[in-house]
């Protein structure tokens, strides 16, 4: 299967949002989701970027994507943070998983980065598998936190 890989663009967005969905509830928690297409707009594409994402693309539709931000780590540095990927399950299988990662690592590369990292859920062999075929470090000792919009307007 032919497709291109290219940074993301802001009439993405709607499609973008059908994928975070479409991850959310893969990942059984679509009532998570909080975010609204008019915040990504403004947020990836306002006076500050607040993230960026890649896109795998085919005769105009959008297959896949690799969504990113930089963080800034006290040991480590610039740090590239890979908050969402995704592939439409209809077209894995393809390579277009490996693409999207390998064009993210290119990021890193291009932009002097001291490293990338994820989260990824202990169900999902799936990606885990996925991720080891880079030779990454997939760690069981880090716990997630977390204060929620609402918990923190409560304090």
């Amino acid at each position: 299967m032919k497709f291109k890989i290219r940074k993301g663009k802001k009439k993405d967005i709607p499609k973008i949002f059908e994928l975070i969905k479409e991850l959310a509830s893969y990942e059984k928690a679509i009532s998570e989701v909080d975010i609204s297409e008019k915040e990504l707009l403004v947020d990836g594409f306002g006076k500050k970027k607040w993230y960026w994402f890649i896109v795998a693309e085919r005769n105009n539709e959008i297959l896949g994507m690799s969504f990113y931000f930089i963080r800034y780590s006290t040991w480590k540095g610039k740090i590239l943070f890979l908050e969402d990927f995704i592939v439409k399950k209809k077209y894995r299988r393809f390579g277009i998983g490996r693409k999207l990662f390998e064009e993210t690592i290119k990021v890193c590369k291009e932009q002097n980065l001291n490293g990338m990292c994820w989260q990824v859920l202990d169900w999902n062999e799936i990606a885990i598998n996925f991720y080891k075929k880079y030779n990454s470090n997939i760690s069981n000792e880090w716990l997630n936190g977390r204060l929620t919009k609402n918990q923190i307007e409560k304090f």
